[in-house]
């Protein structure tokens, strides 16, 4: 895949301005208003909206583009796209634009917003007019996977099984409704076609090229996110020990910010537990390597806030590369 064009961000439109103006285009839906929310707290971005009555006005909102240095899309896919269409009419290839929506994660002249995925990554968000916003799901599976397959510890061709269980935030406004009208159940799997919208971007920024089994779940609570993927230590290449495996992760997040890598033993998975909705309200990714060496077996878990570093922390993290802008 080809990463997106560069340009700086004097080349946006509205640059004369003392700070840089964002449009949320969809700001009413659960990401949009937190993105909404985050932004409203930092001095250096100006928010502007659109009124209620023209959100589906496609003139009102290309013209609102036109007055801004980036759009943030929290729209389905088709409606993200034709809204990225209405952004490349505009002088000079209009505003730069981070997508929440699935619509652009594998597409060529798109960055990938994960900036933690490798050493160069944020340069290349930085860089960018166009990024596409990683699933919340993928985000931990990728942040397991990647750096194992960098490394030579996984083949590319492993069989990787990748498990999840979300709070029901992530599900979008159906779900929530089910949930919050008391009619969903307590827990369960979905997904299980096998044509999760995660697996493509899961599967490429992974650097698999064998498509992994993805099983989501939810849970009746409303954020908090748990990705986990079992391992047979004995199929990997040179038989690794669980503690090469937490090498491997430290070694590639040494000095990230909002990732971190927590060793073994660590008090807070008591009990060989784990809460999912320890990280809510920050946007923190913690990974851990649990296993039991005596089997040979290895568990490696993500977790996270879906909807912080899962969704709109990380469209904010970006925003702020993008920008300049400290977040």
């Amino acid at each position: 895949m080809t990463q997106a064009s560069s340009s700086s961000p004097s080349s946006a439109p509205g640059h004369n301005r003392s700070r840089p103006a964002v449009f949320i285009d969809g700001e009413a839906g659960t990401t949009g208003l937190e993105i909404r929310d985050r932004l409203a707290k930092l001095s250096g971005i100006e928010v502007k909206s659109i009124a209620p009555e023209k959100r589906k006005d496609p003139a009102a909102r290309k013209d609102l583009m036109a007055e801004v240095d980036l759009v943030v899309l929290c729209l389905p896919d088709d409606a993200a796209k034709e809204a990225t269409a209405l952004a490349d009419g505009l002088a000079g290839g209009g505003p730069r634009i981070v997508d929440a929506s699935t619509a652009h994660r594998v597409a060529d002249g798109w960055a990938y917003g994960f900036p933690e995925m490798d050493k160069a990554q944020t340069a290349t968000i930085r860089a960018s007019r166009r990024v596409a916003n990683p699933g919340c799901y993928p985000t931990g599976g990728i942040a397991l996977i990647r750096p194992l397959v960098s490394a030579g510890l996984m083949p590319a061709d492993y069989p990787v099984t990748v498990n999840a269980v979300s709070g029901y935030s992530g599900g979008g406004k159906a779900m929530i409704e089910t949930y919050d009208k008391g009619t969903a159940p307590l827990f369960e799997l979905y997904g299980l076609g096998l044509e999760h919208k995660h697996v493509p971007e899961l599967q490429l920024y992974s650097g698999l090229s064998r498509r992994p089994i993805f099983v989501p779940s939810v849970g009746n609570y409303f954020k908090g996110m748990l990705v986990s993927v079992p391992l047979h230590l004995d199929t990997l290449p040179g038989k690794p020990s669980a503690r090469d495996l937490e090498a491997c992760l430290e070694a590639h997040y040494a000095g990230s910010r909002l990732v971190s890598v927590v060793k073994a033993g660590d008090p807070s998975a008591k009990g060989g537990r784990l809460d999912a909705l320890a990280l809510n309200d920050t946007d923190k990714l913690e990974l851990r390597v649990f296993a039991n060496e005596a089997h040979r077996q290895a568990v490696l878990v993500a977790r996270l806030d879906n909807l912080g570093k899962g969704a709109a922390g990380a469209a904010v993290q970006n925003i702020g590369i993008m920008l300049g802008v400290e977040t």
